[in-house]
């Protein structure tokens, strides 16, 4: 299999239950809900995406035409910067990640002593050796991925409610504002929800708000 890879770079996570925690995100080209031309953004399902997935001319992206040669470069960026080599970790996103990765790429990991997460829009089946599932959905009535560790809805979104989710099988629950030109609103709309529904509880892209990647 080749791997058709955007970017992949050491950061801290962001958002949602592991914020602040390193990792190596590897970000798959490609998605199953916009094709990431903006022409088409808005008869896409998912019309609001504020990330770059198209290509293989990202840092450390690229065409990777073996399973051993991406888990390389993994591994690689892991060890930057990095005074003691342990707990690691690598988080799988996009695009959508479901499009690529598979049991092979993730054994292959593991057997590196790599934690494996995923970020995805939970529409396409998942390999079962990943190890902390992040569902962010887009659409509702086709999910596949039903349970995980957590779901974390961009907040608000156009024929999507939380009330929607809220009986799935997911250890969290986090609602994070849209980030567009309506975001102070957006923002305020989603600390009220999670006042008045203490289920929920708010996630902000602190990358952003610091400004790393």
């Amino acid at each position: 299999m080749t791997y058709s890879v955007k970017e992949i770079f050491i950061t801290l996570q962001g958002e949602g239950a592991r914020v602040g925690r390193r990792a190596v995100f590897c970000r798959f080209t490609g998605c199953n809900l916009w094709n990431g031309v903006e022409k088409d953004r808005m008869e896409a399902d998912c019309t609001f995406c504020d990330t770059d997935f198209v290509g293989v001319n990202g840092k450390g992206g690229g065409k990777f035409g073996t399973t051993g040669a991406l888990v390389e470069v993994i591994e690689k960026t892991w060890l930057e910067l990095a005074k003691k080599d342990g707990a690691r970790y690598v988080v799988f996103t996009g695009g959508e990640p479901s499009l690529q990765i598979n049991s092979e790429l993730l054994c292959e990991l593991k057997q590196r002593r790599f934690e494996c997460a995923v970020e995805t829009n939970g529409t396409l089946p998942l390999p079962p050796e990943i190890d902390w599932i992040t569902v962010s959905p887009k659409t509702i009535g086709n999910l596949e991925t039903t349970k995980g560790n957590e779901l974390k809805l961009v907040f608000p979104q156009r024929n999507i409610s939380p009330d929607d989710f809220c009986r799935l099988e997911f250890d969290h629950f986090f609602l994070q504002p849209m980030d567009s030109n309506d975001y102070q609103n957006n923002l305020r709309t989603t600390v009220d929800y999670c006042l008045r529904n203490p289920q929920w509880k708010l996630s902000l892209q602190t990358h952003k708000v610091i400004g790393i990647d």
